[in-house]
């Protein structure tokens, strides 16, 4: 669908015409990343890097951290592209070095190759330097080492002017499993429905910028919807992607939660409606999501108490259960523990936690039987539940930490710490 680009120059998100000339200063990067995550991967391009000139890496680090990105500029080298998707990158993307024999160190599925062109031409420095391959080309010899590509129109980058459909339709044939995104042109909804119809992506950053196109209208245009009444059916969930219930959203609701970053929703009895409005129940949204089949939406949001059912529950079907409920309890005895409580007790006590926490471990580890190891790995996490909240954190924070990890190419050898 939808891939908005954050290109960094000097700390600031910026666009260029052709890759030269400022358009625009969009100011603080991170604003944009969270804006432009809310519909999907964000492309984060260090162009100081890629023109050798500086490096923005300390805010791009922190970027990965925060939206699901896919950082381009300045990698050259293997090791280069190993550091990126270590830090959190979902993808890498790279240019002149998206080379066989770089490329075939690397995942593929978490590689794009970067092939600019102008008037069919692969052109490369900066730009200024035109090869003899085609794009065609390019993208045959690399289809089998990368999971996708990253295709620039140069002659219409930066300018407005639209995108030559028939072109990328030919190179989405010619990629096979590989998928394409495009850049250079795209201005409209249409263009961005047409070209998700044919299995594409589109990556856009100036028209995006100058307000030309917005987010929300180039994901509606890429949705259907089978009800007399046009609503796409909307699953609510918590950061977790637990369902807290059932919405309806048309392109006006959507586009108010994705401009606002609020749980905006189209009631068919009231019209449009900002949950939290009137309870104080608010979301914030995080992100919004199709199915496969692009009649259905999922949004991501946090929800403030009392929860998401108009009865006062945390969902509109039971209070929730498991760690999730679990770590609500815990949360509501920091607020107000009831005295006497064992939940109190240890909230008050660091020592006896510390000695729970170690004294359930080796209790976990000892376990010899399936019910046993199941209460000893209960009893854990209710302490390492209550040692979190203690210095506030959630499990959506361990969850992140755990996400990062999986992302990482480069493994620590896990051995025990001395003495331990």
């Amino acid at each position: 669908m939808l891939v908005g680009s954050v290109d960094i120059q000097g700390g600031s998100a910026v666009q260029l015409v052709g890759g030269e000339k400022l358009a625009i200063d969009g100011g603080d990067p991170v604003k944009w990343a969270t804006r432009f995550a809310r519909v999907g991967e964000v492309a984060v391009i260090d162009l100081d890097a890629a023109m050798s000139v500086g490096s923005n890496e300390k805010k791009i680090r922190a970027l990965c951290a925060q939206v699901p990105a896919r950082v381009g500029g300045g990698i050259r080298s293997v090791e280069s592209a190993r550091k990126w998707l270590d830090a959190g990158a979902r993808k890498v993307i790279l240019g002149t070095a998206a080379r066989v024999e770089i490329l075939r160190e690397l995942p593929r599925e978490r590689v794009i190759a970067a092939v600019d062109g102008r008037n069919g031409q692969v052109v490369v420095e900066g730009w200024t330097a035109t090869t003899k391959d085609s794009i065609e080309e390019r993208v045959v010899r690399l289809r089998d080492y990368v999971g996708g590509f990253l295709i620039t129109f140069v002659e219409r980058e930066g300018r407005l002017g639209g995108i030559d459909l028939d072109a990328v339709r030919k190179l989405v044939d010619i990629a096979g499993d590989a998928r394409v995104t495009v850049a250079g042109g795209v201005t409209t909804p249409e263009e961005v429905a047409a070209i998700d119809k044919m299995g594409a992506d589109c990556q856009v950053g100036m028209a995006l910028y100058s307000g030309r196109l917005h987010e929300a209208d180039a994901f509606s245009a890429c949705l259907t919807s089978d009800r007399p009444d046009g609503l796409w059916p909307t699953i609510v969930c918590d950061p977790s992607e637990r369902a807290l219930g059932l919405c309806y959203s048309n392109a006006e609701s959507l586009k108010v939660a994705l401009s606002e970053g609020v749980g905006a929703y189209w009631s068919r009895r009231r019209g449009l409606w900002v949950k939290g409005q009137t309870s104080g129940a608010t979301q914030r949204l995080i992100s919004v999501a199709a199915d496969c089949d692009r009649d259905t939406l999922r949004f991501v949001v946090e929800q403030a108490e009392p929860g998401f059912c108009h009865e006062n529950r945390r969902n509109c079907f039971d209070d929730g259960s498991g760690l999730g409920a679990l770590e609500r309890r815990v949360a509501a005895r920091i607020k107000e523990a009831p005295p006497g409580s064992y939940t109190a007790r240890l909230l008050g006590d660091e020592k006896l936690l510390r000695a729970k926490l170690i004294e359930e471990a080796g209790e976990l580890a000892d376990a010899s039987t399936t019910e046993n190891t199941a209460e000893e790995l209960a009893d854990v996490l209710y302490f390492a539940l209550v040692a979190a909240a203690r210095r506030g954190v959630t499990l959506k924070d361990a969850e992140r930490v755990l996400d990062m990890r999986s992302l990482k190419l480069t493994r620590r050898p896990g051995d025990a710490k001395p003495g331990k």
